[in-house]
């Protein structure tokens, strides 16, 4: 599967017709739990045929494509499931109970409902919520893809405009790596990765830069006098700003992750639970910033498209044990430097790497993983390598089966229509 994104250029009437599609989608979707949660046990046959009934109950839902309201039932059914698959295999923690949303940001549409120029720079929507005729703004090639292999149009709402995303079904074409070498990473906070060949990435600090500016424009915020349209417009760019640095952590995530993996054959990285080390109060904003996780799903994308090979492998005294000699050198998080009583003199970061890197090979590390799962998790699964440097080293036949779900039209913040429950 292969996610395209345009910008989408639209006039006001437009925008307030897309608004109204969201809303309407998200009211199907906490209609269709409470009839979940009030009935338990119903299938999805009947989710689909409360979903008809609502059609006919409430004219604004009509007026929605069909396909869009089974879009969001399916959302809910997909919730439900994935909650009882926790609960099966005793995830720990929260077990992710289907919640309520709002705050809407995406309607999806399935085949029907919308149709493309011959052009491919522009789309039409032809439901009754009268959004018509968008124009695309974009850099990707939709009209090399025939109309027949995109599956899911998505209209996605940000701090600044909409977006149209396309979900085409079209394998990834792989490419050729400069290089075939051998690496072990490992992360931090003082640096983004250091390898086991003794390279540091810089750590880029996006928040951080830009702290001075968010602050102020949240501050601007409050000077507003509330339900007044400077307000909003304080508000739009205060959510542009944050906008603006995620959008920089996740491209430099991935052309990182795109150099490693084209000029490496075997990668090893550390196994890092990012949800736990958040809940570290002085830490959490540094963790955060450095994007530790989408480093991780683009480093596990590039694999399959360069055919390299990445393995995951538990962290535990990869930062404490000495890559010389074996012994165990307690350390400080304060402590930079790793110095052994055999002679051994390194830079902190770089002793990790090579440990991750020997316990990889020693034992092939995780030998499977699904980069675009359901959910698309930080973590990659229950079996890891437990073994040290003097296990005869072991490759893995498998890695990275291509297992591609239709969760990535999943939509965060939905809304409660017309409704209270």
């Amino acid at each position: 599967m292969l996610v395209l994104e345009y910008k989408a250029v639209c006039n006001q009437r437009q925008s307030k017709a897309i608004d109204e599609a969201i809303r309407t989608s998200q009211f199907v979707r906490n209609k269709v739990l409470r009839y979940c949660m009030d009935n338990r046990g119903v299938g999805k046959k009947e989710l689909y045929q409360y979903n008809t009934a609502l059609r006919a109950e409430y004219a604004f839902v009509k007026d929605l494509n069909s396909h869009a309201c089974q879009a969001s039932v399916e959302n809910v059914e997909r919730a439900i499931s994935r909650f009882f698959d926790n609960c099966k295999k005793s995830k720990p923690g929260k077990k992710g109970y289907p919640r309520f949303k709002k705050d809407a940001r995406c309607v999806e549409y399935k085949t029907s409902g919308w149709k493309l120029h011959p052009t491919r720079r522009r789309i039409t929507f032809s439901d009754k919520k009268n959004i018509g005729e968008l124009k695309l703004l974009g850099k990707w090639d939709i009209h090399t893809y025939p109309a027949e292999l995109i599956k899911r149009v998505r209209i996605v709402r940000r701090a600044d405009g909409y977006y149209i995303q396309f979900c085409v079904k079209v394998d990834i074409t792989t490419e050729t790596r400069t290089e075939n070498g051998e690496v072990g990473l490992d992360v931090g906070l003082e640096y983004f990765y250091s390898d086991s060949n003794g390279y540091h990435e810089e750590n880029p600090r996006f928040l951080r830069k830009a702290e001075k500016a968010i602050k102020h424009a949240q501050r601007r915020i409050y000077s507003k006098e509330k339900g007044k349209n400077n307000r909003r417009k304080a508000r739009g760019r205060y959510a542009r700003k944050h906008l603006k640095v995620s959008r920089q952590r996740e491209e430099h995530a991935k052309r990182v992750a795109r150099n490693i993996c084209k000029a490496n054959a075997y990668v090893a990285y550390e196994e890092l639970n990012v949800k736990g080390l958040v809940r570290n109060s002085r830490l959490a904003k540094s963790i955060s910033d450095v994007a530790w996780s989408a480093f991780r799903r683009w480093l596990e994308y590039n694999a399959r498209k360069f055919n390299t090979q990445v393995v995951a492998v538990p962290p535990h005294y990869t930062s404490q044990k000495c890559s010389s000699c074996g012994n165990i050198v307690k350390k400080t998080l304060s402590t930079r430097t790793h110095s052994c009583k055999c002679g051994c003199l390194l830079q902190r970061d770089v002793n990790a790497a090579i440990n991750i890197l020997c316990k990889a090979k020693s034992t092939g590390g995780h030998p499977e993983s699904n980069a675009w799962g359901v959910g698309t998790s930080v973590l990659l699964g229950e079996t890891l390598a437990h073994a040290s440097c003097d296990v005869e080293p072991r490759i893995p036949r498998r890695v990275f089966p291509w297992g591609v779900s239709s969760s990535w039209f999943w939509c965060k913040g939905e809304d409660i229509y017309g409704v209270r429950f």
